[in-house]
């Protein structure tokens, strides 16, 4: 059976040498700004725990408000990026998959919802799980939708 042929960037050459050396590199360069931002993100997230602390059993604020923080705030960059200003290219998988995706933690989230429902809290992890789906959803599309119309009634100023 012939085997399929494999999809490849009409733009990249893989029989020329330099073009295959220059994909390594640029996917290096890539993976260690996520990394960096990651971290940062990471960071602010941990500071969130900290100010703001859950008590075990209890209704998980603190993720809740940081899920919607970054949905909210990834809305407001992508429409930036994608439609106001061309960013570096480095800048959308630093601040958007880097930043707040270590920002966000949705890992957390089903954790936190395993933790409540072998707790005996149904409930709470019930009203948690769907809460945090509504609010991220919500953020993200009012800050799409704001960030359009703030940008739309900059241009006709």
């Amino acid at each position: 059976m012939p085997r399929a042929a494999e999809p490849i960037d009409p733009d990249v050459d893989l029989t020329d040498a330099g073009q295959r050396r220059e994909l390594r590199r640029s996917h290096y360069g890539v993976l260690l700004v996520i990394a960096c931002g990651g971290a940062l993100g990471a960071l602010a997230r941990f500071g969130a725990a900290q100010a703001w602390p859950t008590a075990a059993g209890s209704f998980p604020f603190t993720t809740l408000a940081v899920n919607a923080a970054g949905c909210l705030a990834i809305g407001v960059f992508l429409v930036a990026v994608t439609e106001v200003f061309s960013a570096h290219a480095l800048l959308r998988p630093f601040f958007g998959t880097g930043v707040l995706g270590g920002f966000t933690t949705f890992s957390t989230y089903c954790v936190d919802i395993e933790r409540l429902v072998t707790g005996g809290r149904t409930g709470i992890a019930l009203t948690y799980l769907a809460a945090t789906a509504a609010a991220a959803l919500t953020a993200v599309t009012v800050g799409t939708w704001s960030t359009r119309r703030i940008l739309a009634k900059w241009s006709r100023s």
